[in-house]
């Protein structure tokens, strides 16, 4: 074996063994780790698209990551969860939960998390020869090793999620294209068009392609580069029609593979089911006017599958829909900083280090390859002002496409040094390391992961929420703790409530109300005051759902020091709590059940017990009116109503507005009754 033949064997070996890292890491993390919020129902929803060709139960992302994750669930056997009718959205959370716990939920789990591992394993191979190619073999081993510990990918690409694969293939489409503008084919023009329709088919955000492929097209138009002397010395407008074809082609290919995703056909759903709600009324709901419009367009022109048109409405409508909690603070809305502050937290000090490096090395002229720079760097910035203007403030996995780009950009910037002077290897060397320490740290709470700046894992519930934090994953810690410390009697308010199981897991906790367990659960007993152990998730503490202060039923529990910690965000707490406030939602709670169930005279009494329990909760004080306006006590419910309002409006009013609007629409509709 020669000296070239030996290197090519060494970098095979290592890349084998990085590649082999990360899918080790992916396998024990399904095994450790139990379903995450949005598992049940994108596992539920792909058993049904794979088996039964419906497309509308969970419209809300594209067929193809959750077709492949199903693969391996087709030959086994299940006792399926009756369709209701419901509204999609509790359709697939309930029918998911009832889908995955009513049967083998470890096993499922465990299969489908081994299938969507493998699109990972395809990303960080991409990335590999992406980095290769652009900047040297010594920049690609480089690329792979930030992948193989990168704490976001390892946290959600192991999961039945759609994250993972977005990413493998909106980078595989910018890494195709770049592969095409380098040296035109027909070939390399296809396989560009099958890149950008698997990411369509993964994701909805992989629509930002379009805007990044026609920059990356304009680039080479207008700013030719050397390595094509014959190409350069052509005229403007040649180069303008070539890339403008181009781009024609990838969009018709790319489209053409999205309708294959769905068996090339326009209606969501099979058998007579119907959306709920049903397509207009979901248009109607899109924030903003002329985007819902511009998708009824499309819809009635069948230009796109419904359910791809219905989900792309469900991100618009989100996007806006959801609170923020950034640096210990809650936001009603969206703010345009979480994303870059999320990024300092969560990212490792090796990648946030090496990137400041790579601006400084591309600033001084160090690194000079304008083309690769541009490949990396624009589709990242891209992605990143989306971004911050969506408003999708719920994790960091929103921006995992980012790491991907840059984790190219920074290898290539590295290796560029260590070529210059051998003594950055020792430093680069040592600073991959420290990741793979720190990520392995956390292990297998990649979830929680936060570098160490911002306080580590232990803190980082202190600063974000939702999947950069608590996704629900911690059940089968939960389950080891209650057995070690022999615990029988226990209360649990669990983030994922609602739509996972805890008791499947043999956790011998009585459920807590949460935020969503309000929408997505069964009414439970929860008195007004409880005793220890109490087991409360980072994500509900935090109170973002819920809003913060005493719209918080949990406020209390911030100032207590817990017992212990389990998995950095499931916190224990021994002694007596009164917790009136949540005593009186599940009261409220059982009184808007019973009110849809036209038991009047029961749904007061609830109502009414909520309102003894809490008379200074603006929604239980509208309950408590609600249920007497049932009861035909028009005149008696006027009061509650006006004392709604005025709690709703004084007591962190930002975080009431929907129960402003509808109080004053009460008030003012009693009033007027009252005065004819």
């Amino acid at each position: 074996m020669n000296r070239v033949q030996y290197r090519r064997f060494l970098i095979a070996c290592i890349v084998a063994v990085l590649l082999a890292t990360t899918f080790l890491q992916l396998a024990l993390i399904a095994d450790k780790n139990s379903a995450t919020w949005d598992e049940p129902d994108h596992i539920y929803s792909a058993y049904m698209q794979a088996k039964h060709g419906d497309f509308g139960l969970n419209p809300e992302h594209p067929p193809l990551i959750k077709f492949l994750g199903a693969l391996p669930l087709l030959n086994m056997q299940f006792k399926m969860p009756a369709l209701q009718g419901r509204p999609y959205r509790l359709e697939e959370a309930v029918g998911g939960r009832d889908f995955l716990f009513g049967n083998d939920a470890n096993t499922i789990l465990f299969r489908v998390r081994i299938a969507t591992s493998v699109i990972t394993i395809l990303l960080a191979l991409l990335v590999f020869l992406a980095a290769q190619e652009m900047f040297g073999t010594g920049a690609g081993v480089i690329a792979l090793s930030l992948i193989a510990f990168d704490p976001t990918l390892l946290a959600h690409s192991g999961l039945m999620t759609t994250d993972a694969g977005g990413a493998c293939f909106m980078f595989a489409s910018i890494y195709a294209f770049y592969r095409y503008a380098k040296s035109p084919s027909n070939i390399r023009l296809l396989l560009v068009g099958l890149a950008v329709g698997l990411a369509l088919a993964s994701k909805h955000s992989s629509v930002l392609l379009f805007p990044m492929l026609l920059l990356l097209s304009v680039a080479e138009v207008i700013w030719p580069h050397s390595s094509r002397r014959a190409e350069s010395s052509s005229n403007l407008r040649t180069r303008s029609l070539r890339f403008a074809a181009a781009l024609a082609a990838i969009v018709l290919l790319s489209i053409g593979i999205l309708w294959a995703s769905y068996g090339f056909r326009y209606s969501a759903r099979v058998d007579g089911l119907q959306l709920n709600p049903a397509i207009g009324a979901q248009f109607a709901r899109v924030p903003s006017h002329f985007e819902g419009s511009v998708l009824a367009e499309i819809a009635r022109m069948h230009l796109l599958p419904e359910s791809y048109l219905y989900g792309f409405a469900h991100v618009l409508i989100q996007s806006k829909a959801f609170t923020s909690f950034l640096l210990g603070t809650i936001y009603p809305h969206p703010v345009w900083f979480y994303f870059p502050v999320a990024i300092v937290i969560k990212s490792t000090l090796t990648f946030l280090i090496l990137f400041t490096i790579t601006v400084w090395a591309i600033a001084t002229g160090r690194l000079r390859a304008r083309r690769e720079i541009l490949y990396m760097a624009a589709p990242a910035a891209i992605y990143m002002a989306f971004a911050m203007a969506g408003g999708m403030n719920i994790g960091i996995r929103h921006v995992l496409p980012i790491y991907i780009f840059l984790s190219g950009l920074i290898a290539g910037a590295a290796w560029k040094l260590i070529q210059r002077d051998r003594r950055w290897l020792y430093a680069v060397a040592a600073l991959l390391a420290f990741q793979a320490i720190s990520v392995i740290h956390a292990f297998p709470a990649y979830v929680s992961y936060a570098n160490e700046a911002a306080g580590g894992p232990s803190a980082v519930h202190t600063l974000l929420s939702d999947s950069s934090s608590d996704w629900g994953q911690q059940l089968k810690a939960v389950k080891r703790y209650t057995d070690e410390h022999s615990i029988r009697n226990c209360w649990f308010a669990y983030f994922g409530q609602g739509v996972a199981d805890f008791s499947y897991y043999g956790i011998p906790c009585k459920p807590l109300i949460t935020a969503d367990s309000l929408y997505f659960d069964g009414p439970h007993d929860v008195p007004p005051a409880i005793n220890g152990p109490v087991f409360m998730s980072a994500g509900v503490l935090s109170g973002f759902e819920f809003g913060p202060g005493a719209l918080n039923a949990y406020e209390q529990f911030k100032q207590l020091k817990p017992a212990a910690v389990i998995d950095y965000s499931v916190f224990v707490y021994e002694g007596h709590f009164e917790i009136p406030l949540a005593a009186a939602l599940s009261h409220a709670q059982k009184a808007g059940l019973l009110l849809t169930q036209k038991k009047f005279p029961e749904a007061l009494a609830e109502a009414q017990q909520a309102e003894a329990l809490a008379p200074d909760s603006a929604s239980v004080n509208a309950t408590l009116g609600r249920a007497l306006d049932a009861n035909g006590c028009e005149q008696e419910s006027l009061p509650f109503y006006r004392k709604a309002l005025k709690l709703a409006q004084t007591i962190e009013p930002r975080f009431q507005q929907s129960l402003i609007a509808a109080m004053e629409q009460r008030v003012a509709a009693a009033s007027g009754k009252h005065v004819d």
